[in-house]
């Protein structure tokens, strides 16, 4: 899912766009709106929006923009002024959250969380990754409209790859992931399964770590 996050406080954005790149989001960042209203015309799933904003347009501006554009968009709000008066006004122009600087990170991203699984009660279930598109409640793999076919073991890999994007994952958790913690056989087993699911899903960003596992980019 993709994240637009305007705020004008370097430190901060850095902060928070880690978090949710970490969390598995897609995060364009911008310092004032201006910059912002390129990504109307674009598809956004969330937008986190400081109402004070350097530049001549603020977060209120902002959301009047995208609401005429894309009425079903999300948006959060936040502001260091803890004023009624902001909230009120960000509600009533179509915001589905409002966060009092200062917040937490953590805070934040269960704010996101809950907003987005509002807003896209079935998203949790797709997952993008690019050309490919996953559908987990139906264990459905598919490229341009074509089905892919996989073992209850390739997709088992495949989603604990989905799952940890960046984070370099052993061969003895890939093995106990997928085989389960009383599989007593060689950890070749691995290497062997993900080939398998690289013939068939050739565009998939697998690193290998020599002496250690693998990793999805």
């Amino acid at each position: 899912m993709k994240i637009v996050y305007v705020e004008d406080a370097f430190d901060l954005s850095e902060i928070i766009r880690k978090y949710l790149v970490r969390e598995g989001y897609e995060v364009v960042v911008y310092n004032n709106a201006e910059e912002a209203l390129k990504e109307i015309n674009n598809n956004v799933n969330l937008w986190i929006l400081d109402i004070m904003l350097q530049g001549e347009l603020t977060g209120l501006d902002l959301i009047k923009k995208i609401k005429e554009s894309k009425a079903k968009e999300a948006v959060i709000f936040t502001s260091a002024r803890d004023q009624d008066i902001d909230k009120i006004e960000g509600l009533e122009l179509g915001s589905d959250d409002y966060l009092s600087k200062p917040y937490s990170p953590k805070e934040l991203m269960l704010r996101v969380k809950a907003v987005l699984k509002r807003v896209f009660p079935n998203a949790e279930n797709i997952i993008e990754y690019p050309p490919y598109n996953i559908d987990r409640s139906k264990r459905h793999i598919k490229i341009d409209d074509i089905e892919i076919e996989l073992t209850n073991k390739e997709y088992e890999m495949l989603e604990y790859f989905l799952e940890n994007i960046n984070v370099p994952l052993g061969r003895e958790d890939i093995l106990t992931r997928v085989w389960g913690g009383n599989y007593f056989g060689s950890d070749r087993v691995v290497d062997d399964l993900l080939r398998r699911l690289r013939q068939k899903m050739p565009k998939l960003k697998i690193e290998t770590i020599y002496g250690f596992g693998y990793r999805l980019l």
